[in-house]
């Protein structure tokens, strides 16, 4: 049996990376999903090759029509919704805070903040009326410490982690659970799209991705989408049932501080003591 079996989930960006590493995990897990993405070709091509355990549904996460649409999909679909994985992102608006065009600053914020409230506010009732749920949101280390990511993309997913905990306040009565994931480097198309547009191929720039990220955190390894999609899984079922209002570290111990082999000479070698 799987940990998700007769569960129905809904995932935001869950047509490439993190959000399609989980697609496949939740289905293989026993789950149905709904995946909601603006990446049509990759979206279909992701529910067929599911066979008819997952619907692409296309939505812009910063338009609650759409938003409502692909939480009712899952309702008019499969008849419930269980898990809401608010997963859809970008880096956003990159640069000097002096040069921020406030139009590019809205776009960030519409999507990986306003993205994020509305997939709860939507699931909500839902998971209110059932009397239980799972919701979870893709933060980032960039939300728990300065110098991890763009200024607005950082702002954003520190606003993601307390949105998290004031919302799981409010739903807990409800036996509705809301955590977000913080990752570390992960190795996702969205990290290698600067190669990608430069004519790498997208396999070869992965690649090179992972190399880059191997040696950033102390596991000497990059990040992969699978490590998310494990924690979400966690998230989303009953083994993390008395588990709401966290964000959950995924980073190879990146934030945890100075990698050892790096740390000075008299920290890292046994001397003995003298008085």
């Amino acid at each position: 049996m799987g940990k998700l079996d007769g569960s129905v989930a809904a995932i935001t960006g869950g047509a490439s990376g993190m959000g399609e590493a989980t697609v496949r995990r939740f289905v293989d897990e026993g789950a149905r999903v709904v995946i909601v993405d603006v990446q049509d070709d990759k979206g279909h091509t992701l529910a067929d090759t599911l066979a008819g355990a997952a619907v692409y549904q296309r939505a812009d996460v910063s338009s609650e029509d759409e938003v409502r649409a692909a939480v009712q999909r899952a309702i008019d679909e499969f008849g419930r919704l269980d898990v809401m994985f608010n997963n859809a992102g970008f880096g956003g608006v990159v640069g000097p805070i002096e040069d921020t065009p406030v139009d590019e600053y809205d776009r960030t914020m519409n999507v990986l903040l306003r993205g994020v409230m509305l997939g709860m506010k939507h699931a909500a009732p839902v998971m209110k009326k059932q009397g239980s749920g799972s919701i979870i949101s893709t933060a980032s280390v960039a939300g728990l410490r300065g110098g991890m990511g763009p200024h607005i993309y950082s702002a954003a997913k520190a606003a993601v982690i307390h949105l998290t905990r004031s919302v799981a306040l409010e739903l807990a009565p409800h036996k509705v659970r809301v955590n977000c994931i913080c990752p570390g480097g992960i190795a996702t198309p969205l990290i290698a799209r600067g190669m990608m547009q430069a004519g790498v191929a997208e396999s070869d720039a992965l690649q090179m991705t992972r190399a880059a990220l191997r040696g950033l955190q102390p596991l000497p390894r990059a990040g992969l989408p699978e490590d998310i999609a494990a924690t979400a899984l966690w998230l989303a079922s009953e083994d993390a049932a008395f588990v709401t209002g966290q964000a959950i570290v995924v980073d190879g111990g990146l934030i945890a501080g100075t990698r050892w082999e790096t740390q000075p000479e008299f920290m890292r070698e046994h001397r003995p003591m003298s008085w």
